[in-house]
């Protein structure tokens, strides 16, 4: 992946280019000037150079990354859709997004692994949108820097509509409505969430799409993306959740 600016301006610098025009992030910019991942007119560049109009820059992103502290295994992925950028897989439940102790080889990511490793994409493992392990659903991953910092701004921007649906316990007394309520770390734990007033802002947009046998199918749509926001927000109105699936 290439990005390219022609200059229409004068007295613009080459950081200047990088850093408003393609919104890179000072990361990505210091590790491309160390790289020499960027041309001036399809030449090594003098980062004190003043650009004049009709410069071309360019910033070269296809340069291969060590990925190899992710163990590659060898698994069924449920893939969307693929392209140049962006890999969209169907995670399936009780499969955890990232490696970690408990699933050092056995992750949606050492997965993923594997799998650029038999296309020959020497890439890092970017994942954009994260899924709780027991949660099923649509998970992002990056194929590069640039295109992950622009996908995680679009979310913070609330570019992106993150919809799931759950199975709650008993019937909600309003069958539709936000609770805004906000999200801490629960004390002494560093994985339990809890309703906190000094947590961070959530807001959970819900709807129920039916109810049988004391149990509600409910349809979320997040505002905000605390962890385990859905879980906790259900537990606080009285209606734990059973089970959850992303949809977006």
């Amino acid at each position: 992946m290439d990005l390219y600016y022609k200059v229409i301006e004068d007295n613009l610098t080459i950081k200047q280019v990088l850093r408003e025009k393609f919104n890179i992030s000072s990361r990505l910019y210091l590790k491309s000037k160390r790289g020499n991942h960027i041309f001036l007119n399809g030449s090594p560049i003098s980062y004190d150079s003043i650009l004049k109009i009709n410069d071309i820059v360019e910033i070269d992103l296809n340069f291969e990354e060590d990925n190899s502290n992710i163990v590659p295994t060898k698994m069924s992925l449920d893939i969307l859709y693929e392209d140049k950028y962006i890999l969209i897989i169907n995670k399936s439940p009780f499969v955890a997004v990232h490696p970690s102790i408990t699933h050092f080889s056995d992750s949606l990511s050492n997965g993923v692994k594997y799998y650029f490793d038999s296309i020959s994409l020497h890439r890092k493992i970017r994942i954009v949108n994260r899924l709780d392990k027991d949660t099923s659903g649509i998970v992002i991953f990056a194929k590069n820097e640039y295109i992950q910092e622009a996908l995680i701004s679009q979310m913070k921007e609330n570019i992106f509509k993150k919809e799931y649906i759950g199975i709650l316990d008993g019937y909600l007394s309003e069958k539709s409505g936000i609770i805004s309520a906000p999200i801490a770390r629960r004390e002494g734990s560093i994985i339990e969430r809890c309703v906190s007033m000094d947590g961070q802002e959530a807001k959970t947009h819900y709807e129920v799409i039916s109810e049988k046998d004391n149990f509600s199918i409910v349809h979320f749509i997040l505002e905000t993306g605390r962890t385990h926001q859905i879980r906790v927000h259900s537990k606080y109105i009285g209606n734990p959740l059973l089970r959850r699936y992303s949809l977006w």
